[in-house]
C-alpha cells in the first residue's frame, strides 16, 4: 500500500457533497408553498401501508414521548396520540399544522403539541431542549441545507432513538424507472447514503429498512403525462446533464409514453384525495422506495 494512501471512506465530507447537490437542485420550499398544499395534502397523510410500515420499525415503546420534526398534517402524530404517547409535532408550514389541529379535533386526541418551527430555527427558542423526548422522528422531511447539522439535532433532542426516512433516489419526485429508461440513469442520486455515511462517521451505528409506497398518477391526456413527466427529467438533470443530454431524453419520453400509458378504467372516479381521476394513467403504478433509517442514542 502506498504511504500517500487515505482511504475514501474515512476522508470524504459528505455534508460537504449534500450542500452542493442541494444548491443544484430545485428551488428551496418555502412555507407559504406547504400552506396552499396543505388543503389537499392528504394521500401522504391519510393512514396507509407506510404509516404502519414507519411506526412498525420505528419501535416507539408504550408511554414513551415523540418528537415529530416535519410532521405535516399529522400523518404519525394523529395515530401516535391515539396510542397515548405526548408528541411534540413541529412544522414551518403553519397551514399543515392547522390541517393537523383539525384531524386531532377529528380523532379526539389531546396529547400532540403543534410547534410552529423550521429546521434552521433556534429550536431552543421553542422549548426544543436537549433530551427532551425518547425518540424523535423525521418522515419524509429532510431536505435542509445542512444534513449533518439536521441529523444531529435530531439526535440531541432524542434520549433513546432516532428514526427518519430519505428517498432511496434523488427525491419522491424523481422516477427512476424513467429516469433510466430514457437515459439518464447517471443523474440518479442515492440521498439516503448520505445520511447513513454522515452518522457512521459520528460513530453512531444506523440501522436500514425500507418502505414502498405506491403513487398512482393519472392524467387529462398523454400530453398532459409528458409535460409532467418532462418537468421531472428536467429538475432531476439539473445535477449530471447536459442540455443536449436532457432534450434527447424528453425526445425518448414520448416513446416511452406510448408503450406505458394507457386508458384509465376507473377515470372520474375520485381518487385518494377526492379529486376525480384522469383518463390516463400508467400501466405499472410509480413505486417511491424510502429508507428507514433509525440509530440508538
Amino acid at each position: 500500500m502506498s504511504d500517500n494512501f487515505t482511504p475514501l471512506l474515512t476522508s470524504y465530507d459528505w455534508n460537504a457533497e449534500w450542500q452542493e447537490l442541494q444548491r443544484l437542485r430545485r428551488r428551496k420550499d418555502d412555507s407559504a408553498y406547504w400552506d396552499k398544499r396543505a388543503a389537499t395534502f392528504t394521500t401522504k397523510d391519510a393512514p396507509n401501508r407506510y404509516v404502519e410500515d414507519f411506526l412498525h420499525l420505528a419501535d416507539i415503546k408504550p408511554g414513551e414521548t415523540v418528537f415529530d420534526m416535519g410532521c405535516g398534517t399529522g400523518a404519525l402524530a394523529v395515530p401516535l396520540g391515539q396510542a397515548g404517547h405526548k408528541v411534540v409535532a413541529a412544522d414551518f408550514s403553519q397551514g399543515m399544522l392547522d390541517a393537523m389541529q383539525r384531524n386531532l379535533d377529528t380523532a379526539g386526541v389531546t396529547t400532540v403539541f403543534p410547534k410552529c418551527m423550521s429546521w434552521d430555527d433556534d429550536w431552543a427558542a421553542f422549548g426544543v431542549r436537549t433530551g427532551m423526548v425518547d425518540v424523535a422522528i423525521a418522515s419524509r422531511s429532510i431536505a435542509t441545507d445542512d444534513l449533518r447539522d439536521s441529523l444531529m439535532r435530531l439526535t440531541d433532542v432524542a434520549r433513546r432513538r432516532v428514526c427518519i426516512t430519505l428517498s432511496t433516489g434523488s427525491s419522491p419526485r424523481v422516477d427512476e424507472r424513467i429516469l433510466s429508461a430514457v437515459g439518464l440513469s447517471q443523474v440518479l442520486g442515492r440521498d439516503y447514503l448520505y445520511a447513513f455515511n454522515i452518522l457512521a462517521d459520528e460513530g453512531l451505528k444506523p440501522q436500514v429498512d425500507y418502505i414502498n409506497s405506491t403513487r398512482e398518477d393519472t392524467f387529462a391526456t398523454p400530453e398532459d403525462a409528458y409535460d409532467d413527466f418532462a418537468k421531472m427529467i428536467r429538475d432531476a438533470g439539473s445535477v449530471g446533464a447536459t442540455e443536449a443530454e436532457l432534450a434527447a431524453a424528453c425526445d425518448r419520453l414520448r416513446g416511452w409514453l406510448e408503450e406505458n400509458l394507457e386508458p384509465n378504467p376507473h377515470a372520474g372516479e375520485s381518487d385518494q384525495k377526492g379529486v376525480p381521476q384522469g383518463a390516463w394513467h400508467l400501466k405499472q403504478p410509480r413505486i417511491v422506495a424510502w429508507a428507514f433509517i433509525a440509530w440508538e442514542k
